[in-house]
């Protein structure tokens, strides 16, 4: 597994979840502007921090992230969240990006911002970057568990190269570098770059047993088109040593953000936050 090494500089880390702070990361001409939100908790509270990973082409203003922030507002947890470089209101293309570039950022707002113990909470894209940020961090004693929203764990190889992807798809990305493909959450396309597939096979992690030595919850649904429930299922035997809870939600769909959906979230991350 390989990831780049974080160089980034911190501008304003001492402020609220008011405005957004800024990180400087990546040197010359690959440095990138990466927005946070940091909320700190109560210091009252004895509660772990939560760390918010978003999914691909989401950013940190969604409904499951917005919630998240406002129950950590009523507890005293502290939540820090944050967009991807190509995402929200941080700088950079989305399509000179790729998922070296999003764990990069990962790790460094993680470094940054999250001192304490911490519940990394990732959502699709964001449930591949929580594995790789939890085995990139495993030793640093901060990984308090994950919980993990439909995680779309390997999916530029597993869920688009080798199932979605048609053969005519798969050339047009080889020869131009470049396919759009629908949205069924906006009216503009998802750019799918051969960078974004090439460089996701340095990351890949199905295919030999993980531990990450945290606890693990899943939550899925049944109706997930992108996502399906036999992937995520492939998750939990890939963690043979470590604690999975898996919760399958049978009428939800990919997203999870209705009221009822939120509830079980909150629920989960409340229960993860007090083992």
């Amino acid at each position: 597994m390989a990831w780049t090494e974080n160089i980034y500089q911190n501008e304003s880390l001492n402020m609220g979840d008011s405005e957004p702070q800024f990180i400087q990361i990546g040197k010359n001409d690959v440095k990138r502007r990466i927005a946070v939100r940091n909320a700190p908790g109560s210091g009252a509270s004895s509660l772990p921090g939560i760390l918010w990973l978003s999914g691909f082409k989401s950013d940190m203003s969604g409904t499951k992230a917005e919630a998240l922030a406002e129950e950590g507002a009523r507890n005293g947890q502290g939540v820090v969240r944050f967009d991807y470089s190509g995402h929200g209101l941080s700088g950079g293309d989305f399509e000179d990006a790729c998922v070296s570039d999003w764990l990069e950022e990962a790790l460094a707002v993680f470094d940054a911002c999250c001192p304490g113990e911490t519940v990394l909470v990732g959502s699709s894209m964001g449930g591949w970057l929580a594995l790789l940020l939890a085995l990139a961090r495993k030793d640093s004693g901060r990984i308090k568990g994950l919980v993990l929203i439909a995680p779309a764990v390997d999916f530029t190889e597993e869920l688009m190269w080798k199932q979605r992807f048609s053969d005519e798809i798969r050339a047009a990305i080889l020869a131009d570098g470049r396919w759009e493909q629908p949205s069924a959450y906006s009216d503009a396309p998802y750019v799918i770059t051969r960078k974004l597939i090439e460089d996701g096979r340095n990351h890949l992690l199905f295919g030999t047993p993980l531990h990450l030595g945290a606890p693990v919850t899943i939550l899925q649904g049944a109706q997930d088109p992108d996502v399906p429930e036999s992937h995520a299922r492939r998750l939990v035997e890939a963690l043979p040593l470590d604690d999975v809870t898996f919760s399958l939600v049978p009428d939800g769909d990919h997203r999870l953000s209705r009221p009822e959906d939120i509830d079980l979230l909150l629920r989960a991350v409340a229960d993860m936050s007090a083992r």
